[in-house]
């Protein structure tokens, strides 16, 4: 039987969160510092502790560590505030439910997230659709774990391994829509998947090295093949 263990980047690879995540972040900005909002969040394929520091000092403060923790969880709370919003402002992409369903129905595969997002608002964002039941959100990868993308597969991986067993590097596949999560991938020696439901094209995707290019995850039969293996 082959095992599997699947890390699902969330943002334009599952969902479309209509923009509740940047208002939240926005709102716990100023809570945490007094100062007005008035930053550009870039996010798509980069972690929160790479993006926020930099956004702090567009804001004029040139240390953000100090505030990090606070500021992290008064995001966590900004959004849980929101989340409810999520279903009427964003949307699933075209086969998530079913891919990860019929996915989540196989033998040996294993399901998590790895995401630029805080681990609080990674696992929100999926359970604002339902679909928290198909990940083992223990051993996910998330932005506050470090600010590197590939350390966050190589977090996942361990965290993964060491609850469910090893698993070959071929079969440690990470699903998403930057070249940001393709190259997270190959630097951490797995299988990139990449998925054309964000800004960054389908050639682009396969120029930055992934091994599989999907339009999206419409063609369900063929994307559950893909993935289990």
């Amino acid at each position: 039987m082959t095992r599997r263990l699947l890390m699902w980047d969330v943002d334009r690879t599952l969902l479309v969160g209509g923009g509740v995540g940047v208002e939240a972040y926005a709102a716990a900005f100023t809570a945490v510092t007094g100062r007005a909002w008035a930053g550009t969040l870039i996010a798509a394929g980069r972690t929160d502790l790479e993006i926020t520091p930099q956004l702090f000092a567009q804001h004029g403060i040139a240390d953000a560590a100090p505030h990090l923790a606070s500021f992290f969880t008064r995001y966590a709370s900004e959004f849980g505030a929101r989340s409810h919003l999520m279903r009427g402002r964003g949307w699933l992409l075209p086969g998530v439910a079913d891919v990860l369903a019929a996915l989540d129905a196989r033998p040996g595969v294993v399901q998590t997230l790895v995401t630029g997002n805080i681990t609080a608002i990674g696992i929100a964002k999926v359970a604002a659709f339902g679909l928290d039941r198909y990940f083992d959100t223990t051993i996910g990868g998330y932005g506050d774990d470090d600010a590197v993308r590939s350390e966050l597969v190589r977090r996942s991986r361990r965290r993964a391994e060491a609850a469910h067993g090893p698993f070959g590097a071929e079969d440690v596949l990470v699903i998403g829509d930057t070249e940001h999560d393709v190259a997270a991938a190959l630097a951490a020696g797995v299988v990139a998947v990449g998925v054309a439901t964000g800004a960054t094209p389908a050639a682009e995707l396969a120029a930055a090295g992934a091994h599989h290019v999907l339009d999206d995850l419409g063609d369900v039969d063929h994307v559950v093949e893909l993935l289990a293996g």
